[in-house]
C-alpha cells in the first residue's frame, strides 16, 4: 500500500519550494516521484504544431517532485506528519472484512 495517494494534500519538505502544500495530481511509482500542484513549476519552450493543433510558445507547468521530498498534512493539525498503515475490521450485508486503513502517526486520524 502506497504511503502518498493521489488527491493527498501534501507539505514540501526541501528545495525551492519548501514549506508550500498542494494537491498530489499524479504518482509515479516507478521513478519514485509525484506531481504536485502549483509545486516545482517549469518553464518549457515548444514549436508550433505542424498541423497547427497546438500553439507555440512558452508553456508552464509542474514537473515530478522526489516522494522523499514531500510529506503528508495530518488532517486536524495542518502539519507534515508521517503515514502508517493498519488493519480495520468493516461488516457489510453480515460479512466481516479486513481492509488496510492509512492513518496520520501524529494524531491517529484516518487518511
Amino acid at each position: 500500500m502506497a504511503k502518498i495517494k493521489k488527491d493527498d494534500l501534501v507539505q514540501v519538505l526541501s528545495g525551492k519550494d519548501k514549506g508550500k502544500q498542494g494537491k498530489v495530481l499524479q504518482v509515479l511509482p516507478k521513478k519514485e516521484r509525484v506531481l504536485v500542484e502549483g509545486v516545482n513549476r517549469i518553464k518549457r519552450h515548444l514549436r508550433a504544431g505542424q498541423f497547427g493543433n497546438t500553439e507555440g510558445g512558452i508553456v508552464e507547468s509542474e514537473a515530478p517532485i522526489h516522494v522523499s521530498n514531500v510529506a503528508v498534512v495530518d488532517p486536524e493539525s495542518g502539519k507534515p506528519t508521517r503515514v502508517g498503515h493498519r488493519e480495520e475490521t468493516v461488516e457489510r450485508d453480515g460479512h466481516s472484512k479486513t481492509v488496510r486503513v492509512r492513518y496520520a502517526k501524529s494524531s491517529g486520524k484516518d487518511l
